[in-house]
């Protein structure tokens, strides 16, 4: 009888051009997020910050649910908790508060710092010893940024910068997270990002209302920049944000953060019609080649695998497995 020969994973054996395809789709998510500061200033009430948190997470999360259809199961309910929390109901509003409270873009600087978090994450939760390539090139795209956005302002709000630290340390250990438990077998990214949209915006909602009262009334402009938000922003863009943190590194996914920042500042350039120095081009060009350098250093892509005993889904919700399963890869 002849020997089989062992298999190897689909995801560990990736052709080089279909990883870099995964890298591309899952960089529209913090591209799609560095417009968020245009949307929010052209077209949205000014000084609600929870609110406009709200209205990101919340509807966008509700409208995940209803077309998966898939709930949580078990341990997952807190799991799925536990991540709406650090990447969606607390990142959001700290996020929020870090840019109404620190000048300069420094709120940006102290975000590109997400991949430098993720990498001493992973190597606590996830094993992965940190190499000191990586530690540099983490460095070079924190610097580059804060080119791009930094610019000479007054005294540092301690409030905002403990705000700046907490949503970057908050979103990285979500990363981290995300990768770590992976998804319950059968169940999508989709239906994963409805639940942690869903609980996260749960989690803003009564401190929005607490802290801010009412919501504000909306004109057709406002309506429109908070279904922008919710849709494209949000919906879509987490779906691809955590569909590729099943397919890459933690580390990969945290390098790719400094593009929303650098998407900022091309958006304000091409739409708002904000300039564009030599040292702010300079900028862009050496994060977005520590971004580059990143994905190119990872060695062996990790996939994603199911949490060890959960449960896969809701009975009810069993003649919808197909959905899941299909957005699962």
């Amino acid at each position: 009888m002849a020997a089989t020969q062992p298999t190897r994973s689909p995801r560990s054996a990736r052709p080089a051009g279909t990883a870099a395809a995964v890298i591309a789709v899952t960089a529209l998510a913090p591209v799609s997020w560095g417009t968020t500061y245009a949307v929010t200033t052209e077209f949205l009430p000014p000084d609600r910050p929870l609110f406009t948190a709200l209205m990101r997470a919340l509807p966008a999360g509700l409208l995940l649910l209803a077309l998966t259809r898939v709930l949580p199961r078990g341990t997952w309910w807190v799991k799925a908790a536990v991540l709406g929390a650090l990447n969606i109901g607390a990142f959001f509003p700290l996020l929020f508060v870090a840019a109404y409270r620190l000048p300069g873009g420094m709120a940006a600087v102290v975000g590109s710092a997400g991949p430098l978090f993720v990498v001493g994450l992973s190597a606590l939760l996830l094993g992965q010893r940190p190499e000191p390539r990586t530690l540099l090139t983490g460095l070079v795209a924190a610097f580059g940024v804060s080119l791009v956005v930094l610019k000479g302002a007054g005294a540092l709000d301690p409030v905002g910068v403990l705000a700046a630290l907490a949503s970057t340390a908050a979103m990285a250990a979500g990363t981290v997270l995300t990768k770590r438990w992976g998804r319950p077998e059968g169940v999508g990214p989709l239906a994963l990002t409805g639940w942690q949209l869903t609980a996260g915006g749960l989690l803003i909602a009564p401190v929005a209302f607490l802290a801010e009262g009412a919501p504000p009334a909306l004109d057709g402009r406002a309506a429109g920049g908070y279904l922008y938000l919710a849709l494209a922003n949000t919906a879509v863009a987490y779906w691809l944000w955590f569909r590729g943190i099943g397919r890459l590194t933690a580390t990969q996914a945290g390098f790719l953060g400094p593009l929303s920042p650098l998407s900022a500042a091309v958006v304000g350039w091409a739409a708002l019609g904000q300039a564009l120095t030599p040292v702010q081009v300079a900028g862009m060009v050496l994060a977005f080649g520590a971004t580059l350098a990143a994905q190119l250093g990872v060695r062996k892509p990790v996939g994603t695998h199911p949490a060890a005993g959960s449960v896969t889904v809701t009975r009810g919700a069993r003649r919808w497995r197909s959905v899941a399963v299909r957005d699962a890869e």
